[in-house]
């Protein structure tokens, strides 16, 4: 259970280049909460980069994440994992009770909410961003409309984190592969 091991699998689920990028976004924010909160950085980047795995293939709320919970059973990913990644859809029944399953779910919906973002940046940079900028965006509800904004103020407060020392947290996080998320800037 390695990044490489996650990475092939997210990949022979997932063709979609924005549901990659999304993924990992996602590990970033989850690798820096980890080293943040003393968690095990690698089974933290790993469930950051496999919460959405199953979604393109079985993206209904009747099957995704518990279809992918499935697939990690038989591939002998451990129960942790499993849990952590049915805990982030609040519809799954599963509690989100660990500092990793109440991470994941923090991060998760602002991951998103920051790379539609900088994508409207001038230079379609994560540079350009920061916490001001996306709280400024969360009340315009025209934007990202299919981002939760309740969930992202939830997440971080059921995290027990400030919202702005959150995103700011998960934007420096995410400059760090901006390259890999196409947001390194177009200059």
């Amino acid at each position: 259970m390695n990044r490489s091991d996650a990475w092939c699998l997210l990949t022979e689920f997932t063709q979609s280049e924005s549901l990659r990028k999304h993924a990992l976004a996602v590990e970033a924010c989850l690798r820096a909460y980890a080293r943040k909160l003393g968690g095990d950085e690698e089974l933290w980047g790993v469930v950051g980069l496999l919460h959405d795995f199953d979604y393109e293939k079985y993206p209904s709320a009747e099957e995704h994440p518990f279809k992918g919970s499935e697939i990690l059973q038989e591939r002998g990913y451990s129960d942790e994992i499993r849990r952590a990644i049915l805990s982030h859809a609040s519809y799954s029944g599963v509690p989100r009770e660990s500092n990793l399953e109440k991470t994941l779910f923090a991060c998760d919906e602002l991951a998103g909410f920051i790379t539609a973002t900088a994508l409207i940046k001038p230079n379609k940079s994560l540079a350009e961003v920061d916490a001001k900028s996306i709280r400024k965006r969360m009340k315009d509800k025209a934007f990202a409309r299919s981002v939760s904004r309740e969930d992202i103020v939830n997440g971080a407060a059921d995290l027990g984190v400030d919202l702005d020392q959150h995103i700011a947290l998960c934007i420096e996080a995410m400059k760090s592969v901006a390259g890999e998320l196409g947001l390194g800037g177009t200059q």
